[in-house]
């Protein structure tokens, strides 16, 4: 019971990242690599600023404007210095590491003894895990809610047209390279409140924790849509924060099974492969199964 709630809290704590890539990944369609040195900055300054007395709340606001800052930066390389995306996100990613340690003074920093958003007196009386799925709940369905009123404006719906055809966007007056630059800093906000509620239910803030965070926000992504097939815009932003759970829940039964918590980085790669080859599996099933019927009916 306590694994369960434990992994229900985390997927949901963690799918403030799923949400913030899905912005780039599906909307705007192109790959953001900064996410994983928005994640740690987003960790990095969030604990730093409560190790330095800012209240918890305002520390996790500053997490969310350290990563609107660098998906600023990474928006700019894009758009004006015409830098490729995928590299302008990797130059960020890299000067990330450097400001990450700046920020903290050292390589990770605890927040033993220090007040967290998770130790407030609303969640004291609550059961063990509890709080984080009460404080995931709260986060994903304000920024749910917030996203989805957003994308019915017309901003929103520029934005979303800039990522399905840029070209086309532009003829119709939208700046698509504003557009482009807001998605950015929205969808690195989102990481870095993912980094900062991360590093308080954790404990602790690490200048590598954004290793591989990539891969774990595409599967929260892509778990949610080949788990609940076609869906409208607005449910494929909650189906990204159930596939962030559901995945929580695939890593609780492997490590169950006996894997090493080492492994974790290669079971959630495999894991993201699996889902994202099932379509490919899908079509040579239904071709065999044609061929089949009708050598069947040819007899």
């Amino acid at each position: 019971m306590g694994l369960g709630v434990s992994a229900i809290g985390q997927g949901l704590l963690w799918a403030t990242l799923g949400i913030g890539l899905f912005l780039t990944f599906r909307i705007l369609d192109f790959p953001d690599m900064t996410v994983e040195g928005t994640f740690p900055m987003g960790a990095a300054t969030c604990v730093a600023a409560i190790n330095r007395g800012v209240d918890p709340f305002w520390a996790t606001i500053m997490a969310i404007g350290v990563g609107m800052l660098c998906g600023l930066v990474t928006g700019l390389l894009y758009t004006k210095g015409k830098i490729p995306i995928l590299l302008a996100g990797i130059l960020v990613m890299t000067a990330a590491y450097s400001i990450n340690l700046r920020i903290m003074g050292r390589a990770n920093l605890t927040l033993l003894n220090k007040p967290t958003l998770l130790k407030a007196d609303f969640f004291k009386a609550m059961p063990e895990y509890f709080d984080s799925v009460v404080l995931g709940i709260i986060v994903i369905a304000i920024v749910t809610v917030a996203l989805v009123y957003f994308l019915q404006t017309d901003l929103g719906q520029a934005f979303i047209a800039t990522g399905d055809n840029e070209k086309m966007a532009r003829s119709l007056g939208i700046k698509t390279d504003n557009m482009q630059i807001m998605g950015l800093m929205i969808s690195n906000g989102l990481i870095g409140l993912g980094g900062a509620l991360v590093a308080q239910n954790n404990g602790y803030a690490d200048v590598n924790m954004g290793i591989g965070i990539i891969v774990i926000a595409l599967a929260s992504i892509i778990i949610g849509e080949v788990a609940f097939g076609e869906l409208t815009m607005n449910q494929r932003l909650v189906a990204v924060t159930l596939g962030s759970i559901l995945y929580r829940f695939v890593l609780l039964i492997v490590l169950r099974l006996g894997f090493n918590t080492n492994d974790l980085q290669l079971l959630s790669a495999i894991v993201l492969a699996i889902c994202m080859m099932l379509p490919v599996f899908q079509k040579m099933f239904n071709i065999k199964h044609i061929i089949k019927r009708g050598v069947t009916s040819h007899d």
